[in-house]
């Protein structure tokens, strides 16, 4: 039997005890891999062990399909009524806000996040996903279609099956209840692979959705490395769809693994680079307090997050010298200090790529203008850092760097700037900043990226969907939309009497 993993927190934010299972989550219950393989969990904040986990193999992905295909034919799909499936979906919602502070506190520890972000953020979006998809349970339909009048005939929009989701670790909880929620609102069953370096707060979610009531095999929640249990639900014969969230890299494997397997439906949300527009019109205070929310929130680890951030000639002195009075303001430090704005990046692993980006920047000639350096003696933390002078081919323009790291780039006019930020692989969001309306709708309408924010960035809600052209990916998250990635229309035609 695996161990319980159990936490006393005793912070300025919150003080409590957490108790989590640490095993692979099938059928119900926690159990060890079957290799009975352990991964360990890393504080990021100081490089030490937290926990151990079970770590997952191809067998248990196996056993996991079965109890969901089996979950699947009796206990869930056409078996429970969307109204049912709505019901277990809100009171996982209700049992999430009655845990939000230690669901909070288990991200921060985890993670690295600030408690205080992982709260009104991860938790509370997380929160407001799963009653969003309750509502929807029971409202997924499907027309009627007028074809002769010897005919009826009308479509469904039935469950797929046994669905296979893979999900990153840089919003563990929130990209938890993103594929979650749909899936089951949709009636499927699911096998969820958490990052191998934040598995706890999806063990944490395994272990509410037994208070919820959720039946037996219909959630399962297999820890694992990629090259193993997620190549295990990629190449899956018996799996009918794979949702992935993280980079464009992996998600061309998994698209490749579902074309030489059995061509189960993909989703894909990935990577980004995205353009932050600042035009001579805008409020410049407004402008430069979102531009910090856009690259600095949650470390620069976000894939929408506004990396390239392009500034008219006009006020490009005056934002950069606000820009970065402002970033050097930013507090660095514990997770659980409320006066903390930054914690670490994630891992050793990601905190070496993103110094090496930084080397690269400074190599190809590009200007430190801010930070550059690690913060402090241990743990992954890095200076919020800004580049200046730059050229287009250099590396810290054209990739994702997922890091606190942004470049400023100034930029003459409207087409300018447009072909500029278009100049990506990428598309998954930009932002625009102008009091002009004509102008934000204009460039918004050009810019080929799946959402534009104008005067904020970094805006989600469950309602809205998200998503990227390009290389970002394929399909939608939330809203309506994801709904479409989670069920198959049937056409039925219906013959009343008519002969041939």
């Amino acid at each position: 039997m695996p161990e319980t993993f159990v936490h006393k927190f005793d912070t300025p934010v919150f003080k409590g005890t957490v108790e989590i299972p640490t095993g692979i989550f099938i059928n119900g219950k926690f159990v060890d891999g079957s290799d009975g393989g352990k991964i360990d969990v890393i504080n990021p904040t100081n490089g030490k062990l937290i926990t151990r986990v079970s770590e997952g193999t191809p067998k248990d992905v196996d056993t996991a399909v079965e109890v969901a295909q089996k979950a699947f034919d009796t206990v869930w799909g056409h078996n429970t009524p969307g109204f049912e499936r709505g019901r277990l979906l809100y009171k996982f919602a209700e049992l999430l806000e009655q845990h939000a502070d230690e669901f909070a506190a288990v991200e921060a520890l985890d993670n690295g996040k600030t408690f205080s972000w992982a709260k009104k953020a991860d938790v509370a979006m997380s929160i407001g996903t799963f009653r969003y998809y309750a509502g929807w349970a029971d409202k997924i339909h499907g027309n009627t279609i007028e074809t002769s009048k010897e005919k009826i005939v009308y479509t469904t929009h039935e469950p797929l099956g046994v669905v296979g989701q893979i999900i990153p670790w840089n919003f563990p909880l929130m990209m938890l209840s993103w594929k979650l929620g749909p899936a089951l609102a949709a009636g499927n069953t699911v096998i969820l692979k958490p990052s191998e370096f934040t598995p706890l707060t999806a063990l944490l979610a395994a272990k509410l959705s037994l208070e919820a009531g959720f039946p037996p095999g219909v959630i399962n929640i297999v820890n694992g490395y990629g090259s193993t249990v997620g190549n295990a639900i990629s190449t899956h014969m018996h799996i009918d769809k794979v949702a992935f969230t993280g980079s464009t890299i992996v998600g061309r494997k998994v698209l490749e693994a579902s074309a030489k397997t059995n061509l189960k439906e993909t989703s894909l949300e990935l990577g980004g680079k995205s353009p932050n527009i600042i035009f001579d019109d805008c409020d410049l205070e407004q402008a430069v307090d979102w531009t910090i929310h856009g690259i600095f929130w949650n470390h620069g680890q976000a894939c929408c997050a506004g990396s390239r951030i392009f500034v008219h000639a006009k006020i490009y002195d005056e934002f950069l010298r606000r820009f970065t009075e402002q970033s050097k303001k930013l507090k660095l430090g514990d997770p659980f200090n409320p006066d903390t704005y930054q914690g670490p990046q994630v891992s050793q692993q990601q905190y070496d790529r993103i110094m090496e980006y930084i080397d690269s920047g400074k190599q190809q000639g590009a200007k430190v203008h801010l930070g550059g350096e690690r913060w402090g003696n241990e743990g992954y933390f890095i200076q919020p850092t800004i580049f200046t002078e730059t050229s287009k081919e250099m590396k810290i323009v054209q990739e994702e760097i997922f890091g606190p790291v942004g470049v400023v780039i100034k930029f003459q006019d409207d087409d300018d700037v447009i072909r500029q930020a278009n100049d990506t692989i990428y598309g998954l969001a930009a932002a625009i900043f102008t009091k002009n309306i004509d102008r934000a709708l204009t460039c918004s309408q050009k810019l080929r990226a799946g959402t534009t924010w104008i005067n904020c960035a970094n805006q989600l809600h469950p309602q809205v969907p998200f998503g990227g052209y390009k290389q970002s990916g394929i399909g939608r998250e939330l809203g309506e939309y994801a709904l479409e990635h989670y069920t198959a229309v049937k056409a039925v035609h219906i013959n009343l009497g008519h002969t041939i």
